[in-house]
């Protein structure tokens, strides 16, 4: 199949975002035939397994239709290009929900509801808004909606899409619960408390066969953008090595790598003086079993909030080196100052490298 339903132009990758069983989603510059450059993020599915690819071309085309519809609403990205095995849609300098943690920010939940009020305008349901990383916070503060892969374009505003739009709405009411919850008034109290007959249905049969497919046929997990290892292994490892002598902490991140795969990231807080490979003779000792993390760097302090938990949302991002959507997230002047300290030894470049800097 070679399918172009779209201008032609041409997509220039930069750094890899993340992978699962479905696609790779890369982030570049797309260029049209103007000679225009827009920055872009694809969706690449072109080399995955040959039986995931009839599903994929499925979601990526139901994913271009929504978004095409949606375009002009403020709230979601254009589409650039699709083809067979890549879709091309604009991107937006952001980060994800359950990174960017908007505590009491009501303006950001008036956005999300103007946004969602805009693709249900046009007859569009999400139909996966329960996921926080399909919430962006974007850098002027609006919220974007992310991955239609999911969605349904309804030609009427029938029951089904009504039903289908409450739902949404109450993914959305979840979110705001979870950041803003002095701010939800008494109706959307009610809404959270009431799930649609279909949401129970669903709950109690599709979603059942919908998880043995997925998480046992295809051993798909939705980990948020991190990679299986990080979720299986970085907890054993970075308690491994945070019982090392001489660590006071350890934080393990995740990165998507140029071959098809996740390497690990390790960020080791030390007490004092403390070598690379010694750690490394130390996970190769205790977890033999396990891969090492790629990159481990030896860092004086972490960045830690007012409770004294290590700000994972800022070490994912020197892990995917994606330095300049740090300014995005809230850091404390004493927070900066760790943060230069190990951004200036970094270990993970491939973005500059990929840039030629």
């Amino acid at each position: 199949m070679n399918e172009r339903t779209s201008a032609p132009g041409r997509f220039e990758l930069d750094s890899v975002l993340k992978r699962d069983i479905f696609s790779t989603i890369e982030r570049g510059m797309w260029h049209d035939d103007a000679g225009q450059a827009f920055p872009a993020v694809r969706r690449n599915y072109a080399e995955v397994a040959w039986w995931v690819k009839p599903l994929a071309r499925h979601f990526a085309h139901r994913e271009a239709r929504a978004l095409r519809r949606a375009e002009g609403g403020g709230h979601t990205v254009p589409v650039y290009a699709l083809e067979e095995g890549h879709l091309v849609r604009g991107f937006v300098d952001g980060v994800p929900l359950q990174i960017a943690r908007p505590y009491g920010d009501v303006a950001y939940f008036a956005s999300a509801r103007r946004g969602l009020r805009e693709i249900h305008r046009r007859r569009i349901a999400h139909n996966d808004l329960a996921k926080p990383q399909n919430w962006l916070y974007a850098a002027d503060g609006r919220a974007v909606l992310m991955d239609f892969q999911l969605a349904v374009c309804f030609n009427r505003r029938s029951k089904l899409f009504r039903i289908a739009a409450y739902e949404d709405i109450r993914h959305l009411l979840k979110q705001k619960r979870s950041y803003c919850r002095d701010a939800l008034t008494a109706s959307e109290r009610r809404i959270l408390a009431r799930k649609s007959l279909f949401n129970r249905i669903w709950m109690n049969t599709g979603k059942r066969v919908y998880n043995f497919v997925t998480r046992r046929l295809l051993n798909y997990h939705d980990t948020e953008g991190r990679g299986p290892r990080a979720m299986e292994q970085g907890p054993r490892i970075a308690a491994t090595l945070a019982e090392a002598q001489g660590v006071r902490a350890a934080h393990v991140a995740d990165f998507p790598t140029a071959g098809h795969s996740f390497g690990l990231y390790a960020f080791v807080e030390s007490g004092g003086s403390l070598d690379e490979q010694a750690l490394r003779t130390h996970l190769a000792t205790s977890l033999p079993d396990v891969l090492a993390p790629e990159h481990i760097q030896i860092v004086d302090a972490l960045p830690r909030d007012d409770r004294g938990e290590v700000r994972d949302d800022l070490l994912r991002l020197i892990a995917l080196n994606q330095i300049d959507q740090l300014a995005l997230l809230p850091r404390t002047p004493e927070q900066q100052i760790v943060l230069n300290a190990i951004i200036r030894d970094r270990r993970n470049l491939s973005d500059r490298v990929r840039r030629g800097i």
